[in-house]
């Protein structure tokens, strides 16, 4: 196995000892001459490794999750001392491991609760909920467990969540880990792992499942799946205007793959792994592609690429140029890349230079208002035009 840095975090790889056959896909073009151009503005550093952004609706604060177990607060362009939430003393991390995911309540502040994603100390992907305390920039720490599933190794935790806009809260879970998906976790519907869950906060303590999920009254299958094939969710965002749902499957030694699913699916897609990597056959010359989705963009391993971050549509109102373009990157080679969904297809697709990172682009995320962020190393930047 090859590990990457330490600070690669969750989205190290276990990459096999096959050698890849796609070659070197020639990269997306640079921005049209006449375009925008884009520029990265700090906006905060010093974080103990960032890994996921989001903030409240109607709420000028950003919220950082760092994967030792705070979540840290910027308020006027300021990171605020005291964390948010504080769940270090629960958390097991490091490497692919740790506070993965936050999400508040669509309704929030009148809920109050604030959703987490991380590593229990005993190694499970537990998702809990907190509730805001009087203090509104501190959660009261009382936890309430929602759901844990057992992870047989340390990798492949997936760990993003998200509400949809059905009002429901999606949860990224991998294959489980290891080389070549070892449980077959991936094609395997009986249990939660290599798939999407999707659970109802607001029906019933924990949770309620949605009665439209496709397996509910299945004999075998979890009714908490809504999609499954897939190896490491590494990260899935809602167009929040279309409501489509863009998923970065982190590949293995070959391929890293962007899938979409428009809104309006009925669920119980299969991605395809570990059938396939990407758009080709896994360790097979040949295989059924019968029943799956394919990615509507994927990319090889050439020029130190590794491992893709997924990221958000850009629906922010500073850069209108950018309405409906989805932002990506790749850990290792640090580019960020874009392209536009239309017609069931990939369009547009665009390299920005200018958003390189070197290296360490762990994630994206976005505020409120719909702009754009980018986590790499101990800083958060946000997307804005450039001069």
């Amino acid at each position: 196995m090859r590990a990457l840095v330490p600070a690669a975090l969750i989205l190290a790889q276990a990459c096999s000892s096959s050698t890849p056959t796609g070659g070197n896909s020639p990269p997306p073009p640079p921005p049209p001459s006449g375009s925008v151009s884009l520029a990265l503005h700090t906006v905060a550093s010093g974080l103990d490794r960032p890994l996921d952004l989001t903030a409240p609706p109607n709420d000028g604060r950003l919220f950082v999750a760092e994967q030792t177990g705070a979540v840290r607060v910027i308020a006027g362009g300021v990171l605020l001392p005291t964390p948010f939430l504080d769940v270090r003393d629960s958390v097991s991390c490091c490497g692919e491991r740790g506070l993965l995911g936050l999400a508040f309540h669509p309704a929030y502040p009148a809920d109050g609760r604030v959703f987490v994603s991380y590593t229990s100390r005993s190694g499970a992907s537990r998702i809990a909920s907190f509730h805001v305390s009087s203090d509104s920039n501190v959660a009261d720490p009382t936890e309430t467990v929602m759901l844990e599933v057992p992870q047989f190794a340390s990798n492949h935790n997936g760990g993003q969540i998200g509400f949809g806009p059905d009002g429901y809260l999606y949860i990224g879970l991998g294959d489980g880990g290891g080389s070549g998906d070892p449980a077959q976790t991936g094609q395997d519907r009986t249990d939660l792992l290599g798939s999407m869950l999707r659970i109802d906060v607001d029906g019933a303590a924990p949770y309620a499942v949605p009665a439209t999920n496709p397996y509910v009254g299945h004999q075998s299958f979890p009714a908490e799946i809504w999609n499954y094939g897939l190896r490491n969710p590494w990260r899935f965002s809602f167009d929040r205007q279309t409501g489509d749902l863009y998923i970065a499957d982190v590949g293995q030694g070959q391929r890293e793959e962007v899938n979409v699913q428009p809104s309006g699916s009925a669920g119980g897609g299969n991605y395809g792994w570990n059938t396939m990597e990407g758009s080709i056959c896994f360790q097979s010359s040949s295989c059924s592609r019968a029943g799956l989705i394919l990615p509507v963009v994927d990319y090889d391993h050439g020029n130190g690429a590794c491992s893709v971050t997924g990221g958000y549509v850009y629906r922010g109102s500073t850069i209108p140029e950018l309405a409906g373009t989805y932002f990506y990157g790749d850990y290792c080679a640090g580019w960020v890349r874009s392209f536009r969904y239309a017609n069931g297809q990939a369009m547009e697709h665009t390299t920005w230079a200018s958003l390189e990172t070197g290296g360490g682009l762990a994630s994206f995320g976005q505020d409120a208002a719909g702009e754009l962020y980018i986590i790499s190393g101990s800083t958060v930047a946000r997307i804005v035009r450039g001069s």
